[in-house]
């Protein structure tokens, strides 16, 4: 199953929204941190990502045809390339609400991983932390003026690399007719699903969080 849409937009924009969305429109199952969670075949290919060592990207997305949130934005140029028919949304947000959810959700998320017990929430931990920490922050995500410049040079090279027609900049607030008009779907009759809001990520139990 090749992957029909790929997100690659960083987390806190949205993803978990649009995952959903996806789904709605038929373009499930969705790729999100959620799936490491929550399928534990997934995380080996994500820690050999981690490592420098690609994975087979048709064994990765077997089961998906979209994806969204980290770790699957950490290469969104492999997968573009990998999946050329895919079709591209870039989910965007205030630079200053993108930042301060990330200091109040993820990030803190990841600083406490050597206070968990070893075990796999520990292991998806550790995961993201290189992932998203080192490897796309370069160790700084606590800096905001670092982060918000890797955010907004992010924006600037999915805009310049991905092919006019081939992309959508989206932020979830539009709603639907953005994005099925992109995706030349009809518009549901249910509202767009708006969730994982920074309130709701702290309410879930310390576990169950996605790190989106």
């Amino acid at each position: 199953m090749a992957l029909k849409v790929i997100g690659t937009g960083f987390g806190r924009t949205g993803t978990n929204s649009l995952k959903l969305a996806l789904e709605l429109l038929g373009f499930g199952p969705c790729h999100h941190m959620f799936e490491v969670r929550d399928n534990p075949s997934q995380l080996p290919f994500w820690q050999q990502a981690a490592r420098g060592e690609m994975p087979d990207w048709d064994e990765v997305f077997a089961e998906y045809t979209a994806c969204v949130d980290w770790p699957s934005v950490r290469y969104w140029r492999e997968l573009c390339a990998h999946f050329p028919d895919a079709k591209v949304v870039h989910s965007v947000r205030a630079e200053q609400s993108w930042i301060k959810s990330v200091h109040k959700t993820i990030y803190p998320a990841m600083a406490q991983r050597h206070n968990v017990d070893s075990g796999p929430y520990r292991d998806r931990l550790e995961m993201a932390h290189e992932i998203i920490v080192n490897q796309t922050f370069a160790g700084r995500m606590d800096d905001p003026k670092h982060a918000l410049a890797v955010y907004r040079s992010h924006n600037n090279e999915v805009a310049q690399t991905i092919p006019f027609d081939r992309l959508l900049v989206y932020e979830v607030k539009e709603g639907w007719e953005p994005l099925c008009r992109f995706l030349d779907v009809p518009i549901p009759d249910e509202s767009f699903p708006r969730v994982n809001t920074s309130s709701e990520f702290h309410r879930r139990p310390l576990e169950a969080t996605s790190l989106k």
